[in-house]
Parts: C-alpha cells; structure tokens; sequence
C-alpha cells in the first residue's frame, strides 16, 4: 500500500502545493516558498522524517510570512492525514530528546486523531531569520496548523538552548523523527482500544 497525498490550496493570499509519501522511496525533498530558512526548515522536515516530500508555495510575502507558512502547515497536515489512511499497524507514539549544539528541544507526539499542541519554547530576543524574514514566533503557528490538520497530539519542550537558528531547527529535526519513528508499520491492528484514530 502506497502511503502518499498530494493536496493544491488556493486562496487569495498564497498558493501551495504540497507532495507527500510517508515511505520516501526515492529520498525525494524539494521546499520552494519564498522564504529561505523556512524552505530549510522543510527540508529538515522531509529528509529526517524520511519522507519524499514536495512544498511550492507563492504567497504575500510583501506583506509578511504568516500566511504562506500557516498555509503550507495545514496543507501538508491534511497531506500527513490522508497519506496515513486508517493507520492500521502504526507505532502511533514516539519521543525522544534532540540536541542541536548548545540546543535541546523534547519531543513527544501521539497520531492518535486527536489534535492538540502543548509548545513551550520560549525565544529570548526575537530576531527574524533570512531574507526575506522568517519570524521566529512562526514557528509555534506552524506546528499548531500541522498538528490541527494532521490530526496529531504534538508536545515541543525547549530544555536548552540560546541560539533562536539552533532552537527551531533541532525542533523541526526532533518532530520528524518522531513522526518517522511513529509511523513506522510495526503490527496489523489499528493501535486503540476504540479500533480508530479518527478522533
């Protein structure tokens, strides 16, 4: 079974297109938003997750980010939730601690239908990064818009860490792991007492 989506959004904002297979046969990673460090971000998202996964976006950027980035996350979470299907044999749950230099950021998610965001990731001074900007506060929003349209229990808990780059990256490097790790078919049930994750 070929676990993959593909989904286009159109609004008058942006325009995003987003590719998604969970298995990563060809280790296939291509982001191209406008936005240079958030296209680094999805990469990190893609390879450590080890997804074949495609971003094109267009959006107003002459008047910031935010819509580009809120939209790629709710594109690429109703992506995520489709490519899983009925998540028959999925491991649902994984954690795990991520250092990134001086950096660490926990990690715990559950794929359990149920979307929630527990984000304590405190940014000291909030300095925006590349060019043009990538808002550090964004960060928090997108992982709020993936986990809502992914269907996902998503807890990010920054323990260390001053550098805002280090911070969000070991971040994004930690949930794809875990989404990795937490897709994995290990089984043929569906892994609830209720026989869903749906919700």
């Amino acid at each position: 079974m070929t676990r993959s989506a593909s989904r286009r959004r159109t609004t008058r904002e942006t325009s995003v297109a987003v590719a998604l297979d969970l298995d990563g046969p060809e280790g296939k990673v291509h982001a191209a938003t406008g936005l240079p460090f958030f296209d680094h971000m999805l990469d990190q998202l893609g390879r450590h997750g080890g997804f074949d996964l495609v971003v094109e976006a267009q959006g107003d950027l002459e008047v910031d980010g935010h819509h580009t980035i809120e939209d790629v996350a709710i594109v690429l979470g109703e992506c995520f939730r489709e490519a899983l299907g009925d998540k028959a044999g999925i491991r649902r749950f994984a954690s795990g601690l991520f250092p990134l230099d001086e950096a660490l950021v926990e990690v715990a998610l559950d794929v359990s239908g149920r979307p929630y965001l527990a984000y304590d990731v405190p940014i000291g001074q909030v300095l925006p990064l590349g060019d043009p900007p990538f808002n550090p506060e964004m960060a928090e929003h997108f992982w709020q818009s993936f986990a809502t349209n992914a269907g996902i229990t998503l807890h990010v808990t920054r323990r260390a860490g001053r550098n805002t780059h280090h911070v969000i990256e070991a971040s994004f490097k930690g949930v794809a792991r875990c989404l990795r790790d937490a897709v994995r078919v290990e089984g043929r049930g569906v892994p609830s007492t209720k026989g869903t994750l749906s919700g």
